[in-house]
């Protein structure tokens, strides 16, 4: 299943596109980051059955290992891509949110979207680490 992070601004150089960098190197399942301008551009439409999740302050805390199951039922269940959706400093319209098929957060407070990706960067190897059985998980 093809991980494809959506997010609004560039990362550009920073100390965050080294960690995205960093654990994008060691994801192991096919992944794609498309960068939108602030306002305006749009979403990519699929080509393939896929799930949507958008990265919001109102969604689900989820452990890491409750994430990997979501994720390991999606792609058993046969989704071909994951969207994960890093909206602007606005966040999400309710449409948007009513349409995604999980709404997730990264506790109550607020993190700068540039950290926000770096960290679901590192969520999403965590989880795929956990389905592979790799002890990057728990080695920490």
């Amino acid at each position: 299943m093809l991980l494809h992070i959506i997010a609004r601004g560039k990362i550009a150089r920073s100390p965050e596109a080294e960690l995205v960098e960093r654990y994008a190197k060691r994801l192991t399942w096919p992944h794609k980051l498309t960068e939108l301008p602030e306002t305006g551009g749009r979403i990519p439409d699929p080509q393939t059955p896929f799930k949507t999740v958008l990265l919001d302050e109102k969604g689900k805390n989820l452990g890491s290992e409750d994430f990997a199951t979501i994720l390991q039922r999606w792609r058993d269940d046969g989704m071909r891509e994951c969207r994960f959706i890093i909206g602007a400093a606005d966040g999400h319209s309710e449409e948007e949110r009513a349409s995604a098929d999980l709404l997730l957060s990264f506790g109550k407070a607020t993190w700068p979207h540039l950290l926000a990706r770096a960290m679901l960067m590192e969520q999403l190897f965590r989880a795929t680490a956990i389905l592979a059985g790799h002890p990057y998980h728990r080695a920490g």
